[in-house]
């Protein structure tokens, strides 16, 4: 079923050009036509969106439920927070992204390659667990070792990032320029990842999270399979970190929490899992959505709640399988 949806996904996105060049021309405008309030919102929206698509790439298209996929977004805060922060608990070394973002990459990367070379001997509600559990130990150290971490304040002092070639700087530091940086990360995302999913590579996945022992006698070596996108994963939603710590200067120990793993899952479920638009449709959602109803009632969470079992009630696979749907019924 997730399959025959994505695949009318790709129909559709490929009859939408004029819609996305809309898009595109409304994403180069939008610090000219909105106020600074919205485009913060806008700015979270596309970090949350990079972190929820990196968790997509288990949950929907490998079939594995991790619940501890905030480690990784919290370490890519931490881990940039190190290199650029600028306070007596980091070591400033430099923002020039041409080498922090290598350095948080490869960071999160082998982190996740140990935890993914773990986890991934076993399935199901026990690699949700193990997954849990890790991010969790990392919350823990992140509350307690003050000296490094700063303990519940976290690390402040994170500079905006700047481009440094030597006879040319440029800097990041206005909302409006960190605005394009973010806009032109999460396209490139976007687009890396739907080569991916749409290669042999990300069929063989599809193909593991249908009938992995069918994957195994057909020759293919599922495990490895599994700990690369896993790192993939832990790789983007680091680099979702990174930009959410340059974003508000600050990298919180609140970003390792589990309800932040649960917040991301809410967002591809919302969504639709198995589809890359999804999970910034259910991003989008969840980020704009308390902001607008706490500003009619105080008890916002309570609808919050009752839109989201609304929503699971009546589109289990997601509003973009409502969406598909009226476009098969329509043809």
């Amino acid at each position: 079923m997730i399959e025959r949806l994505d695949t009318m996904y790709q129909r559709l996105l490929s009859r939408n050009i004029l819609v996305a060049v809309i898009i595109v021309i409304l994403a180069i405008a939008a610090p000219y036509l909105a106020n600074t309030y919205t485009i913060s919102l806008v700015i979270e929206v596309l970090i949350f969106s990079i972190f929820a698509m990196s968790l997509n790439l288990l949950v929907g298209y490998t079939g594995l439920p991790s619940f501890g996929h905030a480690a990784f977004f919290g370490l890519g805060a931490y881990i940039i927070a190190y290199v650029s922060g600028v306070n007596d608990l980091t070591l400033s070394l430099t923002n020039n992204i041409l080498l922090t973002l290598p350095i948080v990459i490869v960071g999160t990367g082998i982190i996740a390659l140990i935890v993914g070379s773990l986890a991934l001997r076993t399935d199901g509600i026990y690699f949700l667990m193990i997954t849990l559990a890790f991010a969790q130990m990392l919350f823990s150290v992140a509350m307690r070792w003050s000296a490094v971490t700063g303990g519940s304040d976290g690390l402040i002092g994170i500079p905006r990032p700047e481009i440094d070639l030597g006879i040319w700087k440029y800097s990041f530091e206005s909302r409006t320029a960190f605005y394009y940086f973010v806009v032109t990360t999460f396209v490139a995302i976007y687009f890396g990842l739907h080569n991916i999913i749409h290669s042999p590579f990300g069929l063989a996945l599809k193909g593991i999270k249908s009938n992995q022992m069918r994957m195994q006698v057909l020759g293919y070596k599922t495990l490895n399979y599994k700990i690369s996108i896993f790192v993939l994963a832990g790789v983007i939603a680091g680099i979702a970190g990174m930009l959410l710590a340059q974003f508000y200067w600050h990298a919180s120990p609140e970003n390792l929490y589990w309800t932040i793993s649960g917040q991301a899952l809410i967002m591809v479920i919302l969504g639709g899992v198995g589809t890359l638009i999804g999970p910034v449709i259910g991003a989008t959602l969840m980020r704009l959505l308390p902001n607008i109803t706490s500003t009619y009632t105080n008890n916002w969470q309570s609808y919050m709640g009752i839109m989201l079992i609304v929503f699971v009630l009546c589109a289990p696979n997601g509003i973009m399988g409502i969406l598909l749907k009226k476009l098969k019924n329509n043809r």
